[in-house]
């Protein structure tokens, strides 16, 4: 199940896709426009899977794509809710035709074992990235917050807030993980200018 704040988005049955191999990702000439980049991000969760694409162009002004979580059942087995997060990410991917892909770095989990799962699915997504030809940037929380609100040690809530402000958004991205996924991608976004401006020759 997928929530997007844009237009739902066909869901491919995980089960009947799961004797099959994944065909070749097949991105398109994506349209022109002015930005310098688009970029994916993506949150990734044991049951909710953000992701949120931002672009950024020449002037280096930030627009809002589309944001939504890939929901997961927890009463599916393990490989069935990977499959889901890999296919939908990729039609997420084909659909918005991103230039890169940023997925948030080190992680807290609880435990050994909510450790391994988002593991999981941080492979799952980075697999997914992949096999589009996408190449994946990786942000460790203190980073992103950094990035985003100019405090390492902000709280969700200020995220939230400072993404909405940054996208000129109508009201906060919902749900969290979506904001989350925004914010990896402005991170990306922003690391890219600094980088950028630092290889620029000094006149």
């Amino acid at each position: 199940m997928v929530t997007n704040r844009q237009s739902s988005l066909f869901i491919p049955n995980a089960l009947s896709l799961a004797t099959r191999r994944p065909e070749p990702c097949s991105l398109k000439p994506a349209v022109v426009h002015s930005a310098c980049m688009r970029v994916l991000g993506i949150d990734c969760g044991g049951k909710y899977t953000g992701y949120g694409v931002v672009e950024q162009d020449a002037r280096g002004d930030l627009r809002h794509i589309t944001c939504g979580a890939v929901q997961l059942n927890p009463k599916k087995p393990l490989p069935v809710r990977l499959l889901q997060i890999f296919n939908e990410l990729r039609d997420i991917i084909e659909r918005h035709r991103p230039d890169t892909v940023a997925i948030e770095d080190v992680f807290y989990a609880v435990n050994a074992k909510s450790a391994l799962k988002l593991g999981q699915v941080r492979g799952v997504a980075m697999l997914a990235a992949s096999s589009c030809g996408l190449e994946v940037a990786e942000y460790s929380p203190l980073s992103i917050k950094s990035a985003v609100v100019g405090y390492g040690k902000a709280d969700k809530s200020q995220v939230q807030q400072m993404v909405t402000r940054l996208l000129r958004l109508p009201a906060m991205p919902e749900p969290q993980d979506a904001s989350d996924a925004l914010a990896i991608a402005i991170c990306h976004l922003h690391t890219a200018a600094t980088l950028s401006r630092q290889a620029a020759p000094k006149s």
